[in-house]
């Protein structure tokens, strides 16, 4: 009854096995390759795997990079599934004006979020969730005590802004530099302006769950630049890498016990 579950994202493919389709399952394997490289996953890191039973993948890359992975997927017998976001799935209430037009990895880590949090405090009350992802873009989203999800942000990744700065501006190609409360260098100012552009809309988004719900949300970080972000956070916080997989556990094990 092994279980793989698959993150697409805009630069890279994560993956992970799991004994089962059921979140705390062990992890048999887990990986990660750039999108340039995801052709060669069935002659690669796929190849020694035992064959899973069944799959779940979220994908924000397009159609085009679906298809190659699928193509890798024939290496087995089973068929691939793919997140579409809904009104509601696995006790989380989709409250986008367009409930499809979230991103699949919003709503995939929204639900992970949950699952987590009930996973580590099975018996302690519900508590509002900030999910935050940091990686090509950043999403600050918000989810209520009940499940609900009220809505979030979306603004470039550090990454992003940079270049921004550097296509727009003469004279900003420079080495990065570090965070520090009062830079006196453009590397250390455009590192800065970044870091706290991201951490400013974090806090100022928690002060908004707060107020709607009257208390204090929890806040979760994951994607792959977090560990970066996260030190500059005036904000108790954890990090939860696996916060996609996660969710992506807790969906099939939904769909499995309806």
């Amino acid at each position: 009854m092994s279980f793989l579950a698959i993150d697409i994202g805009n630069t890279r493919l994560k993956w992970a096995q799991y004994a089962s389709p059921q979140p705390g399952a062990a992890v048999l394997a887990h990986g990660a390759v750039f999108l340039e490289t995801i052709d060669e996953l069935a002659e690669g890191e796929w190849r020694q795997l035992t064959p899973p039973t069944s799959m779940l993948g979220c994908n924000v890359a397009g159609d085009a990079i679906r298809r190659r992975v699928e193509e890798q997927l024939e290496l087995w017998d089973v068929a691939p599934r793919w997140v579409v976001p809904s009104s509601h799935d696995a006790g989380v209430i989709n409250g986008y004006d367009h409930p499809a037009r979230l991103g699949a990895d919003r709503w995939v880590a929204l639900i992970g979020a949950r699952a987590h949090l009930r996973a580590r405090a099975p018996h302690a009350a519900a508590r509002p969730v900030l999910v935050v992802m940091i990686g090509t873009a950043v999403t600050v989203d918000a989810l209520d005590m009940h499940g609900h999800f009220l809505g979030g942000i979306i603004l470039p990744g550090h990454g992003i802004m940079l270049r921004a700065l550097e296509s727009g501006t003469a004279g900003l190609r420079v080495p990065t530099g570090e965070v520090r409360p009062f830079p006196s260098n453009t590397s250390d100012a455009l590192t800065s302006g970044g870091t706290y552009a991201i951490t400013g809309a974090i806090e100022r988004m928690h002060r908004h769950l707060a107020a709607r719900c009257g208390q204090r949300p929890v806040t979760l970080i994951t994607g792959g630049a977090g560990w970066k972000v996260a030190p500059f956070l005036d904000l108790e916080h954890e990090l939860v890498e696996s916060l996609i997989f996660d969710g992506l556990l807790a969906l099939q094990a939904h769909r499995l016990a309806l």
